[in-house]
């Protein structure tokens, strides 16, 4: 038979007191406690009286094989009361389940432990003068469903901690997309137009943080939930209503860039697209597509800001059309108020829409008019900004930690088209001298084309992307798409600051032309006269250190934000001014 170690009190005592303590938390009342004994203890094995099945039991005095069996009594100093178990079973002190039916042993205040590991009914672990009297009563097989218990005890638990949790998982708050992609409003708050691959940061944030992009979800989600709140408490109270019909490119960048409004649906070539916003006490509602057609819509508004394209005889004719069509609804009073954004001519020749003005005997109260016009007072002609090409689908582009901080491997770009005995003919010729189109990212091309293709847009994007300085040539116009489209991308606009032909003014009369409205804001580019000087630019580009060059790119983007939130409270109080003024009248 294997011999067995028996340090019988820590071992033994340590188990029951683990039930009982696991029996208090699981609150299993009636099963753990001390236990009140009724039945008669077995009398003592020194009395040699007859236990269990008849048998006769008699203290081992001196024997090997008992002080084996039952070191425990000796250990406890128990001298003499060892007994003779049946050492077959493998245990000692085993026997002594078998000779009393499965009844522990009680021999001076300590019980063995392994009497309770049989197989039959009766009294469990006692210990009562060395512990206090705890006692864990029941049977084996009680002691098996105080166990189930405890189990299923637990599983609940668990069970009911992972319900928790999928519950804040799939049902909590969700947070918004990574800022790529923007939610739309509308006729229904469908989808708006994607910004795919775009990240969202805070030019005031220089430090890099690896966890910037959830907090920014963080911010941006804050940010819309305020808006709709917002927009929920002051709806109903405001002072204003007004419709924008978008009949030209330039409606979208006044809606989707300026206000930072969304249309319904996303998709660019939808026949009707829609959008809403509130700003200040105006709520603006906002449609367009080639199925806005003068009577084939509802007119249920009565003020009225009409986006129209002048620049060539046919858009002239197009637009006429329109502006006869808002005379109508003015004349049987569906309409109150009309105010016009135009898209003008390059050489600022936009006398055919003279008569329509209002101080003119017309109906049109307010003109917001592109390109430098000597017409522009801020009183009723207000000069509006040309924006990016969004007939060619450029993008709102929303800036990214990398388009601030990485180094830019080119010094400058300039992809455009060359017209025979331009400024851009002399621009290619001053780079090629000094080798300085190596450094910088250029493509030219004899002919002008209305539309991109993707490759080609994509060329365009990276190249403002990859540069520190955009060169921006005049063209018909010194105003040009690409001085907005630097802007975006945080590209410093190199401009060249003279006047171009035709009727847009001169210096003598207006200080700040050419780009009056950029300049009157504190644009910061560059600004040359003579690309002679692009020269001395690079060189001193080259100087420039990368923290420099962030700090450029973040006063650029921050001014270019600014520049924007700015013409769309202008435009607001201006509409506000005018329409609530002459409506209390």
């Amino acid at each position: 038979m294997p011999s067995h170690d028996l340090h019988g009190p820590p071992r033994v005592l340590f188990f029951p007191r683990v039930f009982m303590y696991l029996g208090k938390v699981a609150g299993l009342k009636g099963v753990m406690g001390p236990r009140q004994r009724s039945e008669r203890l077995p009398p003592s094995p020194a009395s040699g009286s007859t236990w269990g099945s008849g048998r006769s039991w008699t203290p081992c005095s001196g024997s090997a094989v008992g002080r084996q069996a039952l070191g425990l009594v000796e250990e406890a100093g128990l001298e003499g009361r060892g007994l003779c178990g049946r050492r077959e079973v493998g245990v000692p002190g085993a026997g002594l389940y078998r000779a009393l039916g499965g009844r522990a042993f009680d021999g001076d205040g300590l019980e063995s432990a392994w009497a309770c590991a049989g197989r039959l009914p009766g009294p469990g672990f006692c210990f009562r003068r060395l512990h206090g009297g705890g006692c864990l009563t029941g049977s084996p097989s009680g002691m098996r469903l105080t166990r189930k218990r405890l189990c299923s005890f637990l599983i609940a638990l668990y069970c009911l901690f992972s319900l928790y949790a999928a519950y804040h998982v799939f049902f909590g708050r969700r947070r918004q997309a990574p800022a790529g992609s923007r939610g739309a409003s509308g006729r229904g708050g469908g989808p708006a137009r994607e910004r795919r691959g775009r990240e969202q940061f805070t030019l005031e944030s220089e430090e890099w943080n690896p966890w910037e992009g959830d907090e920014k979800n963080e911010q941006q989600y804050r940010f819309k939930t305020s808006l709709q709140v917002l927009n929920k408490s002051t709806k109903g109270k405001t002072d204003l209503s007004v419709q924008i019909w978008g009949k030209a490119a330039i409606g979208l960048y006044l809606w989707e860039h300026i206000f930072e409004g969304l249309l319904d649906p996303s998709d660019v070539t939808a026949q009707w697209r829609e959008g809403k916003s509130i700003v200040g006490r105006t709520q603006y509602s906002f449609i367009t597509g080639p199925a806005v057609i003068p009577g084939y819509f509802s007119v249920d508004v009565n003020n009225v800001v009409l986006i129209l394209n002048g620049r060539e005889k046919a858009k002239i004719f197009y637009a006429t059309q329109w502006l006869l069509y808002a005379q109508n609804l003015v004349q049987i009073q569906k309409l109150q108020h009309l105010a016009v954004v135009l898209l003008g001519n390059e050489h600022c020749n936009n006398e055919w829409i003279n008569p329509f003005l209002k101080r003119n005997g017309g109906f049109v109260e307010l003109l917001f008019i592109i390109y430098d016009s000597p017409w522009i007072n801020d009183v009723d002609v207000f000069q509006w900004p040309l924006g990016v090409a969004t007939y060619r689908n450029f993008p709102v582009v929303e800036a990214s930690w990398s388009m601030l901080h990485d180094e830019r491997p080119y010094l400058c770009n300039f992809l455009g088209t060359i017209y025979e005995n331009s400024s851009r003919q002399a621009l290619m010729n001053i780079l090629k001298k000094d080798g300085n189109d190596k450094l910088c990212w250029v493509s030219a091309r004899e002919h002008w084309q209305p539309q991109e293709t993707n490759e080609s847009l994509k060329n365009y994007q990276d190249a403002l992307l990859q540069s520190d300085l955009t060169l921006c040539p005049v063209g018909v116009n010194t105003e040009c798409y690409r001085i907005y489209e630097a802007c975006s991308y945080g590209s410093i606009p190199v401009v060249e600051d003279v006047m171009t032909a035709g009727s847009c003014g001169n210096t003598s009369v207006h200080h700040n032309a050419p780009l009056q409205l950029l300049k009157s804001m504190g644009a910061p580019f560059i600004f040359i006269k003579n690309w002679k000087e692009l020269p001395a630019v690079l060189e001193k580009e080259k100087t420039i250190i990368l923290q420099e060059k962030i700090e450029r790119r973040k006063m650029l983007l921050q001014w270019y934000q600014h520049f924007k939130a700015e013409l769309k409270m202008k435009f607001t109080n201006i509409l506000e001014s005018s329409f609530l003024m002459k409506n209390k009248s």
